[in-house]
């Protein structure tokens, strides 16, 4: 929610260029996401000091981050067209191209969320007990 509503605000409200907006979408999440996985998700993680955890959470998520910018920049185009294509007589070629750019976005969140969720729970949060 944090990613989308902001990717779409910055878009909407703003104008900002899409491979940008898409970056700061992924830092406010990446902020949302460290709080709660460290109060809430992984509480027992806490005996880890803030700072190193914080620290690799940001590692990881800057590696997600480049992946996610990737395969967003390679998928734009080709979702936009998709739009296009599918929604010809019933939408415009501005919500064609939004609905593209969040399409682009679904599937490089979806990658990075296997990159991200992996290496956290190995390295950043490898000091919770496994079930």
């Amino acid at each position: 929610m944090v990613d989308f509503g902001t990717f779409n605000l910055l878009r909407a409200a703003f104008g900002m260029p899409p491979t940008a907006a898409q970056a700061i979408s992924f830092s406010a999440a990446l902020i949302s996401n460290f709080v709660w996985h460290r109060y809430w998700t992984y509480p027992d993680s806490r005996s880890k000091p803030v700072g190193r955890q914080a620290s690799q959470f940001l590692l990881v998520s800057v590696v997600g981050l480049s992946i996610r910018t990737v395969v967003f920049v390679l998928l734009q185009p080709v979702m936009i067209t998709l739009s296009e294509t599918l929604g010809s007589n019933k939408i415009g070629p501005t919500q064609a191209t939004l609905i593209g750019q969040n399409l682009a976005l679904v599937v490089a969140v979806i990658v990075v969320l296997f990159w991200n969720f992996s290496v956290n729970r190995l390295w950043t949060y490898s000091d919770v007990q496994k079930s």
